[in-house]
């Protein structure tokens, strides 16, 4: 049913409040990335497939989901792709964004919230600048072992997989130096509308980025202290204060504790439970503004076992299941809000 009475009754039989409890009808484009030029471990490109396989489409449609697959990018060959300074295959991650780009505003010019399967994290260039394209300003939520916010100047590694972001904050345009088919990259989101959550291993350059571009961050120091729920709270709070702008996801399968997704290519110890990941999900679909998805770096030969593999895919597929509504009571959206009595 689309909709269900609720009723909830006091000890002594007298009904003490009752809420419509509507079930919502998502409309999901997904769209597969195969691309692991951004780091430099292979197998990262075979996570959209086995994100499919493990059953995405039809346990969306199962929730009552309309879902369009788009199927797997494929993206060219770049030979003599040299070094800049520190930045690694920087015309291979070039290329592939502008690619990415292309195909998800596609998908958002056709009505639907954006699904990307990557992949590793660099593709959050292409995934974020194709989606504000089609929606102007943005709120990034960004869950992730790592902040991803190194320029090209202050990456300790040169890979571009923990720079994405460095080159879609407008703050800080000035630090990005020209790089090979890099020059349609414009920045695309203010400092002010990020939030980080689950960070545990920042560079000192990174840290000082956040700080001095004031962006809000919860470390799992905070998640710790704070709780997920208080979290989630203040995440909300803080997006709303402002205009209500269309929430990018972006969600590297690290941020969760290597215990539940060991199969990506830099796991943290200490990370979010799989409740505490799954909660955010649900929570960011609550609010309606959900907009775009980003699951990254599922890396299946970073697993030591089958089931490493088969914990960090299935992980995957329920963080995505989250975000279009999946409760972990029923497969019905969190649309229904309880009456004070």
């Amino acid at each position: 049913p689309d909709t269900i009475m609720v009723i909830m009754k006091s000890s002594r039989g007298l009904q003490i409040a009752f809420g419509i409890y509507k079930r919502s009808h998502h409309s999901v484009g997904i769209i597969g990335a195969p691309f692991s030029k951004g780091q430099p471990r292979d197998g990262v490109e075979k996570g959209p497939d086995l994100i499919r396989a493990a059953g995405l489409v039809e346990k969306l449609k199962a929730q009552g989901c309309a879902v369009k697959d788009y199927g797997n990018l494929t993206f060219e060959e770049v030979a003599n792709d040299e070094p800049v300074g520190r930045v690694k295959r920087p015309r291979a991650v070039g290329s592939a964004n502008k690619r990415l780009s292309a195909a998800v505003h596609a998908v958002k010019s056709d009505g639907h919230t954006c699904v990307m399967l990557g992949g590793d994290h660099s593709l959050a260039i292409g995934s974020i600048l194709g989606h504000a394209a089609s929606k102007a300003e943005l709120s990034v939520v960004w869950v992730d072992a790592h902040a991803d916010i190194n320029t090209p100047l202050t990456s300790p590694t040169g890979n571009i997989h923990g720079q994405p972001m460095s080159y879609l904050i407008h703050e800080l345009q000035s630090k990005i130096p020209v790089l090979p088919n890099f020059s349609w990259i414009k920045p695309c989101v203010s400092a002010k509308d990020i939030v980080y959550i689950g960070l545990r291993d920042v560079d000192p350059e990174e840290h000082y980025i956040l700080k001095s571009l004031g962006i809000k961050a919860f470390s799992m120091s905070e998640v710790d202290r704070l709780g997920i729920a208080k979290v989630m709270e203040q995440t909300g709070d803080y997006i709303f204060s402002k205009v209500k702008k269309p929430i990018h996801l972006s969600y590297d399968i690290d941020a969760l504790d290597p215990s539940i997704t060991p199969a990506t290519g830099t796991p943290v110890v200490g990370g979010l439970t799989y409740r505490e990941g799954i909660y955010i999900t649900e929570t960011i679909c609550q609010t309606g503004l959900l907009s775009a998805v980003d699951l990254v770096e599922v890396n299946p030969k970073r697993g030591r076992t089958e089931d490493e593999i088969s914990s960090t895919v299935s992980a995957a597929v329920d963080l995505i299941q989250g975000c279009f509504g999946k409760l972990r009571e029923g497969n019905h959206s969190s649309d229904y809000k309880m009456p004070v009595p």
